[in-house]
């Protein structure tokens, strides 16, 4: 029986499917906590969601995003010097903090100006991967549409708040 090669390609792709859901895991371990005590005693805008919907939009936005990074990366030979995955990972190690600021230091304001920095490194994120790959450019459009409406609700929790 012959047994074929594995594309050495697809363990990057594995890499930042782990590397996005260690982030979301690890953010979970500080904002759970919190939505279940402090959070639940802030006045929320009139257009905040249930707290079900967040936890399946973000794992789902974290693969779109893990499985973009990997289209993006991959023109650029998988190279670290890629422009391509220093945004990525600048974009990502921001919206990691994001909960720290607001779930586990309660900052809102902080929070609210460093959601709008991530929104402006995801949309260049964004920008230079469609300039390597229309199908990873495309596949960040929802979380930039996401984060918009992340970065108005933290805006709104800053003003009643």
């Amino acid at each position: 029986m012959k047994f074929r090669k594995t594309n050495p390609r697809f363990g990057y792709l594995v890499v930042l499917i782990v590397l996005c859901l260690g982030v979301a895991g690890i953010a979970s371990m500080v904002t759970i906590p919190a939505v279940q005590g402090w959070y639940k005693d802030l006045v929320r805008p009139s257009f905040t969601p249930p707290d079900g919907v967040f936890g399946p939009v973000w794992t789902i936005l974290y693969v779109m995003m893990a499985l973009a990074a990997w289209r993006a990366w991959g023109r650029d030979q998988y190279k670290w010097d890629s422009p391509c995955i220093r945004l990525f990972l600048t974009q990502l190690a921001l919206n990691f903090a994001w909960s720290f600021l607001f779930f586990k230091f309660h900052l809102i304001d902080v929070a609210a100006i460093e959601i709008v920095i991530l929104e402006i490194a995801i949309i260049v994120t964004t920008v230079a991967f469609l300039m390597r790959d229309r199908i990873a450019g495309m596949l960040m459009v929802p979380y930039v549409v996401w984060v918009a409406f992340a970065a108005a609700l933290n805006i709104g929790f800053w003003r009643l708040n």
